[in-house]
């Protein structure tokens, strides 16, 4: 906007210059113009200093937002472990759950096989009863039966001698199976607890290790939030002082344009004297009725290219404050967003309308030139020149894969739309990671 005031400015300050030739060849003397605005130093040098203020305050924030966002992305990455640490807990759990089904399952099967092993053991005993009351009955004197049963006292030796000489076959093989039962049942009976044990401890373990990763994870999760909310604040903060710092810079801008036209004022007119003087003595030596010299023909008038470039820029800054949407916007104006599965999802990109940094420059050239959807496209859609030399109306690239683009402003200030949960805003440029080139779509 200043360029095209200042080509303005010269475009009407040499026709002054050449109706004051005019008027002085004819004889007629011509009025001098007001001087513009002349700020003082001291008015420059407060501005100055108020701009210089802002900046160092500008970068105090953003050296605090830079570290808030690096917890943050901390945070984040402790975040994601204690989910991942949540899913194995869930796991473990699911696994101890099914180990003590199965364990719950093989006990009551040993419990099952110990039932009919006991009832073989009362089987035997009535068998033994039978065949001990019958030996009784038939006046044998072999004696206790616990000496088949381990004793080994000599009497009960001698007991089990006759014993095995009485007892046929069939009813030894009725006392081994009654030992055989009893001794299977206990085992049984023993593997069946331990294992029933042993599983609902693991279901014990697995609980309490998702209780605490779920008391974890949800503490991350928590100081995430917190986080995530103080950087949202050091970024309102920095916005707001970024803007002030633009005014700032602008009303510098401003008083050092004006010194800038008053100094320019003082040069045209010392040519303005110097013209009337030449003429005045043109005048004094040609020869009567002679005409006097025809003065040149007047400048151009501001540049189309400037003119265009001031209309997208304006474009831009009317868009100030709509929120960011990853894949929003288009010629026509801010759009809806669209999922990607991720960061933007979180953020409900998808159900807000607005831009995202590509988008928003679709819009800005829209009419002029037509852009593709995607910033490292867009770094290729017209000429490139060296940072040294961008100007404004030229675009800004970020990233060794092109990930973010800008729309230079001059005075060091761009207009962006920044990243989800944020909105299209005017900072400063950064030029950390910058590509080391502007592409130039106008001009």
């Amino acid at each position: 906007m200043r360029g095209g005031f200042a080509r303005a400015l010269m475009a009407g300050t040499v026709s002054a210059v050449v109706i004051a030739a005019v008027l002085a060849g004819t004889g007629v003397s011509a009025a001098v113009p007001p001087p513009p605005p002349n700020p003082s130093d001291a008015e420059i040098s407060a501005g100055q200093a108020d701009a210089n203020a802002k900046a160092g305050e500008v970068g105090q924030l953003t050296n605090r937002l830079a570290a808030a966002e690096s917890r943050l992305s901390a945070l984040q990455d402790e975040v994601e472990l204690k989910r991942e640490l949540a899913n194995k807990a869930l796991v473990d759990q699911r696994r101890a759950q099914d180990a003590s089904a199965q364990a719950q399952a093989d006990a009551d099967a040993a419990r099952r096989e110990a039932d009919a092993a006991a009832r073989d053991i009362d089987a035997a005993r009535a068998r033994l009863d039978a065949f001990i009351a019958g030996s009784f009955q038939q006046g044998s004197t072999m004696g206790s039966i616990s000496a088949y049963l381990g004793s080994t006292d000599p009497k009960d030796l001698l007991a089990r001698a006759q014993l095995l000489s009485s007892v046929t076959d069939s009813q030894l093989n009725a006392l081994d199976l009654m030992r055989q039962a009893q001794t299977g049942k206990a085992n049984k009976d023993a593997a069946a607890r331990a294992a029933l044990q042993l599983a609902r401890q693991r279901q014990a373990e697995a609980e309490q290790a998702q209780r605490a990763a779920d008391a974890a994870q949800a503490a991350a999760v928590r100081a995430q939030q917190d986080q995530a909310a103080g950087a949202v604040g050091l970024q309102a903060d920095k916005d707001a002082v970024e803007q002030q710092l633009y005014q700032a810079q602008q009303r510098v801008a401003g008083l050092q344009g004006q010194r800038q036209r008053y100094e320019e004022w003082l040069a045209q007119k010392r040519r303005e004297e110097e013209e009337q003087a030449r003429q005045a003595a043109l005048n004094a030596g040609r020869a009567p009725g002679q005409a006097a010299p025809g003065p040149a023909g007047p400048a151009g008038s501001g540049s189309p290219a400037g003119s265009a470039i001031e209309r997208v820029i304006a474009r831009a800054m009317a868009q100030l404050g709509v929120p960011y949407s990853w894949g929003g916007g288009n010629a026509y104006g801010p759009t809806l967003g669209i999922r990607d599965g991720g960061v933007a999802d979180a953020y409900g990109d998808y159900r807000k309308v607005g831009f995202d940094c590509s988008g928003l420059m679709i819009y800005a050239f829209a009419g002029f030139v037509s852009l593709p959807h995607y910033s490292g496209y867009q770094a290729e859609a017209g000429r490139r020149v060296p940072l040294s030399q961008m100007r404004r109306g030229d675009l800004l690239f970020w990233g060794s894969d092109i990930h973010h683009v800008a729309l230079y402003l001059g005075s060091g200030m761009m207009i962006e739309a920044p990243q989800s949960g944020m909105v299209v805003r005017v900072t400063r440029v950064r030029y950390g990671d910058i590509v080391p080139y502007a592409t130039r779509l106008i001009g």
